[in-house]
């Protein structure tokens, strides 16, 4: 929204940062956001809404230009020798897309929420004829999806502290925060760093002795 965004700021002593207490509503940015954890790098659209027909287009295009990066596959024939390494990414699923008769080599895992407009027939029909595969997170389970934190990490670094004026000058400072992290980006890792330090974190919460007990035995999208 385009509303004072609280943050740190550098003052002069006695002179603190102010942010006005009301603001005009001018409506809201939405940002569309693909995310490669192993790498670390991210591709970004900022949007006034985000209809079908607006994030499936995006979708297309990112994802084409993300395939003719990869390698081409040994195999390219559709052949029914291919499904059994599409279905071992559904097991566990209690929603699963129904595949395609025939499935080309697979390429890619797609993994995003579960929303309504993602279980669309002809995107399904499309990614399977691509070698993608969706696979969806729980409902109600966003923290699974780490382009949510990667999300969280671009709105901080482009909007704390400052008071944008327009949707478009959000759409246009998160595009350029995550032009600027793509230029060094961090991978994510289930277990990494980050969990290490929430950990630290807690357990100075806790207090105590930090002892353990050894008993002679002794971490993805």
């Amino acid at each position: 929204m385009t509303s004072p965004y609280p943050g740190m700021q550098w003052s002069p002593i006695g002179h603190p940062a102010c942010q006005p207490h009301e603001y005009v509503r001018a409506g809201t940015a939405k940002l569309l956001t693909l995310f490669h954890p192993a790498t670390g790098t991210v591709r970004v659209k900022g949007v006034r809404s985000v209809t079908n027909a607006v994030l499936h287009a995006w979708l297309k295009a990112e994802l084409l230009a993300i395939l003719a990066t990869l390698p081409a596959p040994a195999d390219r024939s559709l052949s029914a020798e291919q499904r059994p390494s599409w279905e071992r990414w559904q097991h566990g699923l209690l929603r699963k897309p129904s595949l395609s008769a025939e499935l080309p080599p697979l390429r890619m895992i797609l993994v995003w929420d579960n929303l309504v407009g993602h279980h669309t027939p002809d995107l399904m029909c499309w990614l399977f004829a691509h070698g993608i595969i969706p696979v969806f997170t729980p409902i109600g389970g966003s923290w699974l999806n780490m382009a949510e934190s990667m999300q969280r990490i671009l709105k901080r670094r482009a909007l704390d502290g400052h008071h944008p004026q327009s949707p478009e000058e959000i759409m246009q400072w998160l595009e350029e925060t995550a032009s600027g992290w793509n230029d060094h980006p961090t991978p994510f890792v289930w277990g990494g760093k980050r969990q290490e330090r929430r950990q630290r974190a807690k357990r100075r919460r806790l207090g105590g002795s930090g002892a353990t007990i050894c008993n002679g035995s002794s971490f993805v999208v």
